[in-house]
């Protein structure tokens, strides 16, 4: 008895290890990414100040080059919803960090602005194809216990990947910076080409005995029939027809779906965060604080790390809805203070110099609220809401949707900044988010604890089956 409870004991103990090793590693894809993403805010005022150089910039040039990775996410989008489905999503995933290597080393040798502005380009559509691949693959190895915890943290090191550049911009030349970053990818590389399969991939492909292996490996047990009994249930239904595109929308649980990935992602993009991220430091300089932009920014995005990887922590237990409306309201009023100050620095008479520690505790106050929730929860739904046989597609649609949403706000700030002021994207953001609140409190579900079979029930209307499976612990299917 001593012997088994022992296994018994070391068995549970291990049970979510390669579970975090997988999620970790594949999400070293996305920090990445964050890097790029971040890359603009301490290199742009650089590039703006240089003289007698090809890389010299003004502001126009550089709202593109911000953007630039949003185009460029849209082509890999659509190349992993064509490949992840054919390749798997462990190659999707580890594919990723050669494009990424590429545009670093381009980055660090460019002479001139066409160069950057593929580099950027290049990096965008590994991040298009990262964001598709990424969150499937957490969605389909996690257990539902922690699937929050690890699909979060995609957010997690999203944000990481921003404050790292911002550091280490901000004090180092952009050849040496861009050199350093390179080391990111090839450590993805590295590390996640060892990590298990999918599951779920691999019993889509007719590969049962490897799921089961790579299934025993994710669980840390041996026996794990039942759950690759019921993951080969849920995969038969929902690939019993050929995905196509148009089930995305003909289909009634696809469709509801997309209306809440379109909500949550439209809520997120619309607060402004994109542009936040890309011109933080200029709004910092706007603000003429005594302290530096450099220190702010460093500031605003370690509090959105820490917050972040809090949210993560919590969201399997205080829910994504709550979580959601906490943070979309707090988001609405920290945005109103910050454009409240710009108001009455530009178009008033009031000397703001006793006051001008205001938008860097409004923004910071923003990254807070806004890291709560409206940060990761949405990604992290990504990868709860599709069924196996539509995921490629759908992820694909939504972060097409995401690369123009953000696309479009990005150059919303910078052409209404430089136009009407730079209040006004504020108290836009502001309206954006209390609109967003009411489309969440109306539409959006909980997914707390649910398998990913009961939230294909309740998206089809199958409210009655899945509130007896709560209560007896089956799902029916």
């Amino acid at each position: 008895m001593k012997i088994s409870a022992g296994v018994n004991s070391k068995v549970k103990e291990k049970k979510p290890i390669f579970q975090y090793l997988a999620a970790f590693t594949g999400t070293l894809t996305i920090m990445t990414s964050g890097m790029h993403y971040g890359w603009p805010s301490p290199s742009l005022p650089i590039l703006e100040k240089m003289v007698n150089s090809s890389l010299v910039i003004n502001h126009d040039e550089g709202s593109w080059m911000a953007v630039m990775p949003l185009l460029g996410a849209l082509i890999g989008a659509l190349i992993a919803a064509t490949i992840v489905d054919i390749l798997g999503r462990k190659r999707a995933i580890y594919i990723t960090c050669f494009p990424f290597f590429a545009a670093w080393i381009m980055i660090a040798f460019a002479k001139s602005l066409p160069i950057l502005y593929i580099a950027r380009f290049i990096a965008g559509i590994s991040d298009g194809w990262a964001f598709t691949a990424v969150p499937m693959y957490i969605g389909e190895i996690a257990d539902p216990n922690i699937r929050g915890l690890l699909g979060s943290g995609l957010s997690s090191a999203w944000i990481f990947g921003i404050l790292l550049i911002n550091i280490i911009g901000s004090y180092l030349s952009i050849t040496t910076t861009a050199l350093i970053s390179s080391i990111v990818p090839i450590v993805a590389l590295l590390t996640f080409i060892w990590m298990p399969e999918s599951p779920y991939y691999l019993v889509m492909k007719g590969n049962h005995d490897e799921a089961k292996k790579n299934l025993q490996t994710l669980r840390g047990k041996e026996d794990v029939d039942n759950e690759l009994d019921r993951v080969s249930l849920a995969v038969k239904a929902q690939t019993q027809n050929t995905g196509k595109f148009l089930d995305l929308f003909v289909t009634k649980s696809n469709r509801k779906a997309v209306y809440i990935i379109m909500t949550l992602r439209g809520a997120q993009q619309l607060s402004g965060t994109t542009a936040i991220t890309f011109y933080t430091q200029l709004i910092f300089n706007e603000a003429g604080d005594d302290i530096s932009s450099e220190l702010a920014t460093i500031i605003y995005f370690s509090v959105q790390f820490l917050l972040t990887i809090f949210c993560s922590s919590i969201v399997d237990k205080a829910g994504r809805r709550p979580l959601l409306i906490t943070s979309l309201l707090g988001s609405a009023v920290a945005l109103f203070c910050e454009g409240s100050y710009f108001f009455v620095k530009t178009r008033t008479d009031v000397d703001t110099s006793s006051f001008s520690c205001i938008p860097v505790i409004s923004l910071i106050g923003f990254v807070i609220f806004f890291s709560s929730g409206m940060q990761s929860i949405p990604i992290l739904m990504l990868g709860e809401l599709f069924p196996a046989n539509v995921k490629a597609f759908a992820l694909c649609l939504a972060d097409m949707y995401f690369c123009i949403m953000a696309t479009i706000v990005s150059k919303f700030f910078q052409i209404v900044k430089d136009s009407c002021g730079i209040d006004v994207p504020f108290y836009v953001f502001t309206a954006s988010c209390l609109l967003g609140l009411v489309f969440i409190v109306l539409f959006v579900p909980e997914t707390k604890g649910k398998s990913l079979e009961e939230i294909q029930l309740y998206l089809g209307g199958k409210t009655g089956r899945e509130k007896r499976g709560e209560k007896t612990g089956k799902v029916e299917v």
